[in-house]
């Protein structure tokens, strides 16, 4: 690796620049959605419609379709990975990414009391996978593999399923619906055995994908954005030699990259931007400030883990938005320019007709959060 001395050093407004061109937010880009999937790595799934709205933000005249059937043919797939939630990944992907988060899918849910509670050991947790596999290769639901686990031990163990729904190399299976996935889920064996991965190769894989997507980052950036111990990643990192470069970060830290990935000068224009709840900029740092201005950080970041639906403006988290009555509310957490608010109305007219005939009152669940705290410079209803 180079020495610090000979590193090139990046300001925090260049970093900025690198994640939004590579997660495809300084324009929309004329890609497929499969193609768009493998590029941003991963896509945050706890809400079905976030994926369609990650994508509608990133790519040229989305065809909403096209994802539907990309999930029914499997070449895009959801499923528990990274930091134990849900997400979209490129179906190729999805096996190195499983065998590199095992140990973390396994550990939380084998050793939890909500599982040992059940009497069972982990061995014969595991002996249930052959059987949850052959199982699920139809779609079955939640309740159903309840009852095939059921009838197997003899009688029904709570906490079985719960540990084995995460760890389990599964698939969520689509449902229909405008977004795809409807609860309650449906699964299906991800027709992949994770053994068959070494976990090192795997490891290296996936913190290889995350560079090109997320780059330059930091160990503990990637340590966040996977929840692997810092030391996985660390000796991960030393394995990978030449295949990654180091930089020197705004505070002097060490970044990591791979070789000729894009870095956007730190004045390319950034456009506005309507961001799905959860959307992967906002959760694939340690150090958020890379995208979030600190003050904002616990508006958007509720303790309960939601992450609210925000406006982007100049490449930052600016304030929230929501479907309401007659449009889009944008709530400005401060004073925003004219053109800045011209092109907010912009991508609101643009959303509201995407979510027209599928659900245009997405995300209703979180209304309540408008009630608490939200700071508010500036409260605008976007219309079309």
């Amino acid at each position: 690796m180079a020495t610090a001395a000979a590193r090139t050093s990046l300001s925090a407004r260049q970093l900025n620049r690198a994640t939004l061109g590579r997660q495809m937010l300084l324009g929309r880009e004329s890609v497929n959605v499969v193609d768009a999937v493998q590029r941003v790595v991963a896509l945050q799934a706890q809400e079905p419609a976030s994926p369609f709205l990650a994508l509608w933000n990133r790519v040229a005249d989305l065809d909403p379709a096209a994802l539907a059937t990309a999930f029914a043919e499997r070449t895009l797939v959801k499923a528990t990975l990274m930091r134990l939630t849900l997400h979209v990944v490129h179906g190729d992907d999805y096996p190195y990414f499983h065998a590199a988060m095992l140990p973390n899918l396994r550990g939380p849910r084998l050793g939890d009391r909500r599982f040992t509670a059940s009497g069972l050991s982990i061995a014969e947790a595991d002996a249930l996978l052959p059987h949850l596999a052959s199982f699920t290769s139809q779609p079955r639901t939640g309740t159903e593999i309840e009852e095939m686990l059921a009838a197997r031990l003899g009688e029904r163990r709570q906490g079985v399923w719960w540990a084995l729904r995460t760890y389990a190399p599964l698939h969520h299976a689509p449902t229909g619906g405008p977004w795809s996935f409807k609860r309650p889920a449906s699964y299906l064996n991800a027709r992949t055995t994770s053994a068959a991965q070494s976990r090192g190769d795997a490891l290296q894989g996936l913190i290889l994908r995350y560079l090109a997507a997320f780059g330059p980052a930091s160990m503990p950036d990637i340590a966040q954005f996977t929840i692997l111990r810092r030391s996985v990643v660390r000796d991960a990192l030393g394995a990978l030699g030449g295949r990654v470069e180091t930089l020197t970060g705004p505070g002097g830290e060490t970044l990591f990259d791979v070789p000729g990935g894009r870095r956007p000068a730190e004045d390319a224009v950034a456009p506005p931007r309507l961001l799905p709840m959860w959307d992967s900029i906002l959760l694939a740092y340690a150090d958020r400030s890379r995208v979030i201005p600190p003050e904002y950080r616990p508006v958007i970041l509720r303790r309960n883990g939601d992450v609210l639906p925000t406006l982007l403006v100049d490449g930052y988290v600016a304030g929230v938005w929501r479907p309401v009555e007659g449009g889009i509310e944008a709530t400005a957490f401060h004073r925003l320019t004219d053109d800045a608010w011209c092109g907010l109305a912009a991508e609101a007219a643009g959303l509201q007709a995407f979510l027209a005939d599928r659900d245009p009152a997405v995300y209703r669940r979180s209304a309540h959060w408008w009630s608490k705290d939200l700071p508010s410079a500036d409260v605008r209803i976007l219309t079309r």
